[in-house]
């Protein structure tokens, strides 16, 4: 790997970086495809600006449909043309009593995890308001489908079903364009929402703000290209592309956002 591909990234993602590094050699000394785990959109990005279009290595992402968050990647050779199937992705959707009780996104997600199941290992959860869906690796499935049992207090029973079946997800990514002084996680928060800087700062130091689905609590970090940050409360919001500075010195931005 190029050690000058290390600067035009965080030091954080150092370690994915060699991860893309060893997939790639993989790739070249097999002469075979490589197929990831779960990709998060800052990641897919890092993936597209390594390996790029013109080596002898390509990539293709799948994450079960097109709207997808979270997406499998699969580095393979010139010769190789990939199919749906070589994504290896199973869908789950989850029986549980409608009129009794209720589902979340944060309930299923944390269900998943405490049965100490990897957050790659599982794509996108999607509800079109009352059925829930996900979607896993597919050499997981059985496992997933014999510990998942119950989400909470709630007795669920999962349902392996085809791509043809796959629910018409209710929420929507919309997409705004903002002119911002910084990109700083507690300015963009207060822009889209239209809420103070000050308390825009209060969420992310009292733990109200994710970036890419983990916990973060610097306000002063600034956001790079996919990167999603999930506002407790408001919605989400991920950097699509900088378009460029206005007259006035501010940047131009494409974001995508989620309002609750």
């Amino acid at each position: 790997m190029d050690e000058n591909i290390y600067q035009h990234f965080r030091k954080a993602e150092a370690p994915f970086i060699n991860q893309i590094a060893d997939w790639l050699q993989d790739v070249s000394d097999q002469y075979r495809p490589y197929l990831t785990d779960f990709l998060d959109p800052r990641q897919q990005y890092i993936v597209e600006a390594i390996v790029g279009e013109k080596g002898d290595t390509h990539y293709a992402f799948e994450g079960g449909y097109v709207a997808a968050e979270r997406k499998r990647a699969l580095l393979y050779p010139a010769y190789f043309t990939p199919e749906q199937d070589d994504f290896a992705i199973s869908l789950f959707e989850i029986h549980y009593p409608v009129k009794f009780s209720t589902l979340s996104h944060g309930k299923i997600l944390g269900t998943l995890l405490n049965a100490g199941i990897r957050r790659d290992v599982f794509g996108d959860i999607m509800t079109d308001g009352q059925r829930w869906q996900f979607f896993v690796v597919a050499n997981m499935a059985s496992y997933v489908q014999s510990q998942i049992t119950k989400i909470g207090r709630i007795r669920v029973r999962l349902e392996k079903k085809d791509y043809t079946e796959l629910l018409m997800p209710k929420d929507a990514w919309t997409l705004e364009h903002t002119a911002t002084n910084s990109l700083r996680i507690d300015n963009l928060v207060s822009s889209v929402y239209n809420i103070s800087r000050k308390r825009s700062k209060g969420l992310v130091e009292n733990g109200k703000i994710k970036l890419n689905w983990q916990v973060f609590e610097r306000p002063d970090f600034e956001l790079g290209l996919r990167d999603i940050i999930s506002v407790r409360g408001f919605g989400r919001i991920q950097l699509r592309e900088i378009e460029g500075k206005t007259k006035k010195d501010k940047y131009r931005l494409l974001l995508g956002v989620l309002r609750k």
